[in-house]
């Protein structure tokens, strides 16, 4: 295979920073996406590869912006091979206490990724060697946690993983391969506002004994985009809570 072009969204930092990372170190172009041009400007210059890193600041929530995310990445590198579907938004509250305003924004990622894979999809079928689509989801689909009440987000997310099923299916003929990464308890910005004693304390619901990091996610994804038999498949990456029924739920476990 020749030099990989890569678009991920979300990839300013956390997974999608070192998702970046890692397929930069095999020596693939990666267009960086992410709402704030600032942060991705911050990103690229600690990434180091600028002949090989373009950067499409902009929200995939807008169906205006979609297509300026696919036309800028061919224009730069020719062609796209992966897609990494890891924009997104999380917040912990009580079923109760979502808003429907707060229901929309979360379905605003799932319209975006369907767009931006919709796009991606003809691009690759224009190109005719196949490609493959990565989304990060979440073992919360799943496992459901005592920890983490979050029936909005994980609406949104079991939303794309589902839609990666069942296109694994529709476009296996186009060797176009779209899988899931499912991360339990991952250290990332978006748990900024847990303090470092209370998420360190979630290393004894895993299995293996720590909560994830970046770099597990990213070792995954890369994984995922050059395994030309795999499709279809959400990959659990999380410690080892899929092998069990209650690893994310002490009080049944204390039960």
């Amino acid at each position: 295979m020749g030099t990989q072009t890569v678009i991920i969204t979300g990839g300013a930092t956390g997974l999608g920073y070192a998702i970046a990372e890692t397929f930069l170190h095999t020596g693939a172009n990666v267009t960086l996406n992410g709402r704030t041009a600032s942060k991705l400007e911050t990103a690229a210059q600690k990434l180091q590869h600028p002949d090989r890193i373009h950067l499409v600041a902009g929200d995939i929530t807008d169906s205006t912006f979609v297509p300026k995310l696919v036309d800028e990445t061919v224009s730069r590198f020719g062609r796209v091979d992966v897609l990494v579907n890891n924009a997104g938004i999380f917040a912990v509250k009580p079923f109760l206490d979502y808003g429907i305003d707060e229901l929309d924004q979360y379905l605003g990622y799932v319209r975006g990724t369907f767009a931006l894979t919709q796009a991606v999809v003809n691009q690759m079928r224009n190109q005719g060697n196949g490609g493959a689509i990565i989304n990060i989801g979440t073992i919360l689909t799943f496992h459901s946690s005592q920890l983490s009440p979050s029936s909005a987000p994980i609406m949104a997310k079991a939303a794309i993983t589902a839609m990666a099923k069942n296109l694994s299916f529709e476009l296996a003929n186009d060797k176009i391969r779209i899988n899931t990464v499912a991360p339990g308890i991952v250290q990332t910005p978006l748990h900024d506002e847990i303090p470092q004693q209370t998420l360190n304390s979630f290393a004894k619901l895993h299995p293996l004994g720590r909560i994830g990091t970046p770099q597990d996610i990213a070792d995954s994804v890369l994984y995922l985009a050059n395994a030309s038999w795999v499709t279809g498949v959400t990959l659990p990456v999380d410690g080892g809570v899929a092998a069990g029924g209650d690893g994310l739920n002490p009080l049944r476990q204390a039960a």
